[in-house]
C-alpha cells in the first residue's frame, strides 16, 4: 500500500494512500483504455504533480533547532483535495462582510438520473440550466406577493457526485429569510420557520428547466435524436422532481459553518481513502438509502478514477454563482441598503496582510513553525527549480 507523509505532518508519521498515489500508479491505465477529455487530463497531471519537484519549490531550514525540509508549491487545481483550505477559507471570509441578520434557508434541487448521460456530454449546458432554472424558481416565488413580494439573495453551489462517487446533480442553494422590497423602501421578513412550499418549487423547477433543454436542442447545443430526445422528455415530464428544503440555519455563524462544508468540498477527500491493495481502492461512504450507515466500498483503481473525473467541471466554470440581492452586478448598492434597513453596521475594512499571516489568521496553522522542535522559525535557504514535468500520457480525444 503506498504511504505518503502530508505537508505539515509530524515527522515520520505515517498518513493513508492519497488520491495523489492513486494517479501515480494507475493514471497511465485509465489513459490508455479511455478517452478523456483535455480538462481531465489537466487535474490528473495537476493532482500527479502536486506538492512535488516537479513544481518547484524551496528548501528551509529552522533557525533554532537546524532542521531542515523541501517545500515543494502546490497546483491550485480546484479538484485537487490538497488545494481547497486556503481558497475555501479566503472565499467564506467574503460571504461573512455578506451575511445580514436574518434567517437563512437551505434548500437542495437534484436533477433526475436519467440527465446524467447528456450531463457527460454536455456538463456545461445541462449544469448552466440547473443553476438558471433553480435561481429562477426561487426568484419567482420571492417576488410572488403571497410569499414575500421581493428580491431574495441567493448562493447556489453545485454538486455533482453521490457518496460513491456515481453521478448526482444537484444545486445546494442558501437563501435569505426575507426580501427587499421592489421600492427599497423596506425588508420584508419571512417566516423564520418557513419559506416556501417545496411541493410547489418541485413542478416549476421541472417546467423552468424543461423549457430550458428544449430551447437548446431548438438552437441545436444539443445533438436531438428524435425517438431518444422524444423518449427522454417523457421520461422527464412523468417523473417528480426532487427539491428538498433543510431546516433554517439557527444563525449567521451556522451560516458559514454549513459554507466551509459544502463550497469547496470535491468529490472525494483524501481521508475518505483507507487503502490501495492490488490496484483495488477501498473507500469510506455514507449509505443514505440504508439510513446513513458508514461502509466500505471497494473498486478497481481505474474505476475509482473513472468516477472522480466525472466530476471535474468543464474549463473556467462557475460552480458558486449568486443571484438576486446577491448578483455581482448590483451586489454592493443592494446590500448598502439592505444593512441600512436592517440596522446593521458596514463590515469591517480588509486587512492589509501577507499571505502566510493570512494563511495563519484564517486557519489558526502557522506556517514558519518548525514542525520539529515547535519553537523555532523556519527560514528560507535557496530556491528548488521545477524538475522534468512527468505528465500522464495524454492520448488523443478528439
Amino acid at each position: 500500500m503506498p504511504c505518503a507523509v502530508s505537508h505539515g505532518a509530524a515527522a515520520g508519521q505515517e498518513t493513508g494512500p492519497e488520491l495523489a498515489d492513486i494517479v501515480r500508479l494507475h493514471g497511465d491505465e485509465l489513459c490508455r483504455t479511455r478517452r478523456l477529455a483535455s480538462v481531465q487530463l489537466r487535474a490528473l497531471q495537476a493532482i500527479k504533480a502536486c506538492r512535488t519537484a516537479v513544481l518547484g519549490g524551496h528548501r528551509e531550514r529552522c533557525d533554532r533547532c537546524g532542521a531542515s525540509r523541501s517545500v515543494y508549491h502546490s497546483c491550485r487545481n480546484r479538484h485537487c483535495p490538497k488545494c481547497q483550505t486556503l481558497a475555501k477559507e479566503r472565499w467564506i471570509e467574503a460571504r461573512r462582510a455578506e451575511l445580514l441578520p436574518v434567517p437563512y434557508f437551505h434548500l437542495v434541487f437534484t436533477l433526475p438520473h436519467e440527465l446524467n448521460r447528456l450531463a457527460q456530454h454536455a456538463p456545461r449546458i445541462v449544469y448552466n440550466l440547473l443553476f438558471e432554472a433553480a435561481a429562477r424558481t426561487l426568484q419567482s416565488f420571492g417576488q410572488d406577493p403571497k410569499h414575500l413580494g421581493g428580491e431574495i439573495g441567493i448562493t447556489a453551489i453545485l454538486h455533482t457526485w453521490g457518496q460513491n462517487l456515481g453521478q448526482h446533480i444537484h444545486l445546494h442553494c442558501l437563501v435569505t429569510g426575507g426580501a427587499l422590497a421592489p421600492d427599497g423602501s423596506r425588508w420584508l421578513h419571512a417566516n423564520p420557520r418557513y419559506l416556501f412550499p417545496v411541493r410547489a418549487l418541485s413542478p416549476v423547477f421541472r417546467a423552468k428547466f424543461i423549457a430550458g433543454l428544449e430551447r437548446a436542442f431548438d438552437k441545436h447545443l444539443l445533438p436531438r435524436d428524435k425517438t431518444n430526445t422524444e423518449h427522454l422528455m417523457t421520461r422527464l415530464q412523468s417523473k417528480s422532481w426532487v427539491v428538498y428544503a433543510k431546516r433554517p440555519f439557527a444563525g449567521p455563524e451556522s451560516v458559514l459553518q454549513y459554507l466551509g462544508r459544502y463550497t469547496h468540498r470535491i468529490a472525494i477527500s483524501n481521508p475518505r481513502i483507507l487503502g490501495l491493495q492490488k490496484g483495488v481502492v477501498h473507500f469510506r461512504w455514507r449509505d443514505y438509502k440504508d439510513l446513513g450507515q458508514n461502509k466500505i466500498m471497494k473498486l478497481p483503481a481505474s474505476e475509482f478514477l473513472r468516477r472522480f473525473l466525472l466530476h471535474v467541471l468543464p474549463r473556467g466554470f462557475m460552480r458558486i454563482r449568486h443571484f438576486g440581492l446577491l448578483a455581482n452586478r448590483h451586489r454592493k448598492s443592494k446590500l448598502e441598503r439592505c444593512r441600512e434597513l436592517l440596522a446593521v453596521p458596514p463590515p469591517p475594512a480588509k486587512l492589509d496582510e501577507s499571505i502566510l499571516e493570512r494563511v495563519k489568521r484564517l486557519t489558526g496553522q502557522d506556517l514558519t513553525r518548525c514542525p520539529f522542535c515547535r519553537d523555532g522559525t523556519m527560514r528560507i535557504t535557496r530556491p528548488l527549480p521545477s524538475g522534468a514535468i512527468t505528465t500522464v500520457p495524454i492520448l488523443d480525444s478528439s
